[in-house]
């Protein structure tokens, strides 16, 4: 979240961006300010149809007001944090995940002018930013609930485990989010752990390109298919794989995935 207000206010060129994500009554709580210079926003539970936000939330669009306390188009039940905050211009923009309003970002100007399309277009592509993180997160608790029931190995359930850690391993180069991208490495790493032996065999390390590309190998890629999953070329997925197969001790694609699994390096 916090990294989406920054975007948005380069993006957009407004002085003020805020925003927070549900909580479990449903309403949106404003807990990341960027440029605010009181806190009198933060902390607000926006309900569904109340304010800017809230119709935001409520039709699952973009919303913009050109002068906040004196629209019509809004109910005003926040006027007094926001005239403490000094802001006239505000869009809203929900953030949506699986058709579901996860939260709301909002960015404001200290004068009431129109909000182009420059500036509604770029408060949309920061709140997708929120929307892959929550995705991707989403994801990675589904799978690591999976991986922690009880399951016989080579069970469809794991399998399924096993093809979606391969579709996150290609994923997480791609996410430019640091944070979120190590995140999803660590759950990556978990998922891998689950499935490993107690005892497991000698310590062997491979780089994360090595443990993408035998991912990749062990939901049944080719070379080329690998290659085009990780954005790599395919000769370059050759040298990972047999680099890979010499640190693993082994000689063939089967042989370097099953000691891969048995070293916890994949699920």
């Amino acid at each position: 979240m916090r990294a989406a207000l920054v975007r948005l206010r380069r993006g957009t060129g407004l002085p003020v961006a805020f925003g927070g994500l549900t909580a479990g009554t449903g309403q949106v709580r404003i807990a990341e300010l960027s440029g605010a210079t009181t806190s009198a926003l933060c902390g607000l539970a926006i309900a569904a149809g109340n304010g800017l936000g809230g119709k935001a939330l409520s039709l699952a669009r973009a919303c913009a007001v050109t002068d906040y306390q004196g629209s019509r188009h809004i109910s005003h039940e926040y006027d007094t944090a926001v005239a403490a905050e000094g802001l006239r211009s505000v869009l809203a923009v929900p953030v949506v995940v699986r058709r579901r309003v996860r939260g709301v970002l909002y960015g404001a100007l200290r004068a009431a002018q129109p909000l182009g399309d420059r500036a509604l277009n770029a408060a949309v592509a920061a709140a997708r930013d929120v929307e892959q993180a929550l995705l991707v997160r989403d994801e990675a608790q589904t799978l690591l609930a999976a991986a922690s029931a009880p399951a016989a190995e080579g069970s469809a359930a794991w399998e399924e485990v096993r093809e979606a850690h391969g579709a996150l391993r290609a994923l997480a180069p791609r996410i430019v989010d640091p944070a979120l991208r190590g995140e999803l490495l660590a759950v990556c790493g978990r998922l891998a752990s689950a499935a490993a032996p107690l005892e497991r065999a000698a310590t062997v390390v491979l780089a994360p390109r090595e443990v993408d590309v035998l991912a990749c190998v062990a939901a049944g890629a080719t070379n080329a298919v690998a290659a085009e999953r990780l954005g790599l070329r395919p000769e370059t997925v050759k040298g990972y794989l047999r680099s890979a197969m010499r640190k693993l001790g082994t000689h063939t694609r089967g042989e370097a995935v099953v000691a891969a699994r048995r070293a916890g390096l994949l699920p």
